[in-house]
Formats: structure tokens, sequence, C-alpha cells
């Protein structure tokens, strides 16, 4: 990991906490639908690999692709204006992206949550801080694709040889992996630390300093 001066995030589960609201748009659309609700610790298990996925897990077993789309199609309504009803960041998230951009790293958020509703959040929470911010949208392959990661390394005019992902979940480490980047897993985000590990996760940290604190002794070789 010599010479890393691009960092690339994930969004949820990693840089905010966004469980408690994905969780009441998800139940919102399934109460419509007149379908049993799901517990945040349901939630937490089917989040990671994009917003329909979610809803395809969260909808009851054998429901038709018609009623998955339905409820779909409610939870993005629902979703895209209470998005930000109980998201916050991580504790010292905000001090971690300061002093990255301090020290002139270059930094995105690539995620498989819908386009929008990353764009929203970014704005909110990291605009002064964070260039690019990459969504899931119909035009390119979502994560573990790398597709999104080489499209944030694009438009930061880095390259792989100098960039890192950072992410809580299976997802993030298949995508840096398919990205030939090395991973940074998080452990306070949606995935446990073993669980992490045994996934193949070969570098963990438990604090979000922790990171710039890993890249700076990196940088000064100690």
């Amino acid at each position: 990991m010599n010479s890393i001066d691009t960092v690339i995030f994930d969004l949820d589960g990693t840089l905010l906490y966004t469980l408690e609201d994905l969780k009441d748009s998800v139940n919102f659309a399934l109460d419509k639908m007149h379908y049993p609700l799901r517990s945040l610790c349901e939630v937490r298990e089917f989040v990671g690999n994009g917003i329909y996925r979610l809803i395809e897990q969260s909808v009851p077993a054998k429901t038709t692709v018609e009623k998955i789309n339905e409820t779909f199609e409610i939870f993005k309504s629902h979703y895209i204006v209470n998005c930000n009803n109980k998201t916050e960041p991580y504790l010292n998230i905000i001090d971690l992206l300061k002093n990255l951009k301090e020290n002139g790293y270059k930094l995105a958020i690539v995620s498989n949550k819908n386009q929008d509703a990353v764009q929203i959040l970014s704005n909110i929470y990291f605009k002064d801080l964070i260039e690019v911010a990459i969504g899931a949208t119909e035009t390119i392959q979502k994560k573990p694709a790398p597709d999104t990661v080489y499209k944030a390394i694009e438009e930061l005019g880095s390259s792989c040889n100098h960039s890192i992902y950072v992410g809580d979940s299976e997802v993030d480490i298949a995508t840096a992996k398919n990205a030939n980047i090395p991973c940074v897993s998080v452990s306070w985000g949606f995935r446990a630390k073993e669980f992490l590990i045994a996934q193949g996760a070969s570098i963990i940290i438990d604090k979000p300093l922790e990171l710039f604190t890993m890249l700076n002794e990196l940088k000064t070789g100690v």
C-alpha cells in the first residue's frame, strides 16, 4: 500500500449509519403491500447488494416479480424523502475526512445505494470533503463489479496503484479484489468482525481515525 493518495469509501455502514432509515422505508413498503414487517437485524443482513436486492430479500418467499417491483417502487419513493430522518455519520468520521482532505488525499464514495440517495446524503454530510460520489444507476455495473470504483478513480484523476477501498461488508472485500486494489475493512458497520475475517478481510480497523494513522505511517515510512 505504498504511495496511497486516493481513498474510496463505501457509504452505508462505513461513513453513515443508515440502517434505521432503510428499515423504516422497507417496512413502509411491506406494510403497504400487506406483507410481514422486517426487524432491524434482518435488514442489516439484507443490505450491501443494492436496494432492489434488499427488497427481494425483504418480501415473502415466492413473491412474484411484479409484486417485488411494486414493493420496490414504494420503497424508493418513501426512502428518497426519508433517507435522513435517523441517519448520521459514525463517530469521528468527519474528523477522519477532514484530516485526509487537509493532507491532500483524493476522496470518493462508491455505493450500491441508488445514485439519487447517495448524492443527497453526500451533499448533506460531505459536501466540502468528498469530491466524487457514485451510486447505483442503470448505466454501470454495481459492486462487486469494479466498474464504479474505476469510474471514481478516473474522475479523481488517480490510478489503481495509488488507491484503496474502505468498506464494511463482504461485497466491499470482493469489489476491492475485483478492482485489484487493497481493501480496508471496518468493524463498526453492518457486518461482524469475525464475519469479515471469514470473508477474507486482511486489514480491519476498529475506529475511523486508525485509517488516517495507518496511511500517515505508510507515507512517512514509520
